[in-house]
């Protein structure tokens, strides 16, 4: 049976729809440092939606703690095209675990029905907006991620915590 849930959201059987949520801004130690980005406005949305916490670094492989990685040259979108790389500052390139990591998300999403994501600001896998710029200075770019890329080119709206706490997620 199909019901109109918390903010008309369609529920099947009274079930939360699911939402992927980057685990570190849940509280789990899944940062490249070993830290978390917990934000409490982001859990709170566990009341309205069922909270799937996905780290795309570590489903692509990569261990916790790891190096800081940047897209170099591009964004997700150009990774996904051979058209730029995801490195460490050692230039060691990483693309290859960032793709997997991406594509692990999607199925996620797909096995799940997650239609919605709330991603970390600025990482080179869930940035939705904007990234790091490649030159490992804290700058800035207009871009995606590589798995905000792939949730994108799989019909999944992407949000990050930022638009959580600032009240345009959703909208």
């Amino acid at each position: 049976m199909t019901e109109r849930g918390p903010a008309g959201r369609e529920e099947t059987s009274g079930r939360k729809e699911p939402l992927l949520v980057s685990a570190c801004l849940l509280g789990l130690s899944t940062r490249y440092d070993g830290g978390d980005e917990r934000r409490d406005a982001v859990s709170a949305l566990g009341a309205r939606f069922f909270l799937v916490p996905v780290c795309p670094e570590q489903l692509g492989g990569l261990p916790t703690p790891r190096p800081a990685a940047e897209i170099v040259s591009g964004d997700g979108d150009d990774v996904f095209e051979g058209r730029a790389r995801v490195e460490t500052a050692d230039a060691v390139d990483v693309s290859s675990a960032y793709v997997r990591g991406a594509e692990e998300s999607v199925k996620l999403a797909g096995i799940l029905g997650a239609r919605q994501a709330v991603l970390k600001a600025r990482s080179p896998s869930c940035g939705c907006r904007e990234i790091y710029d490649g030159s490992f200075r804290g700058v800035c770019r207009p871009g995606r991620g590589v798995a905000a890329a792939a949730l994108a080119r799989a019909g999944v709206s992407s949000w990050d915590e930022d638009d959580v706490a600032e009240g345009r997620f959703g909208r």
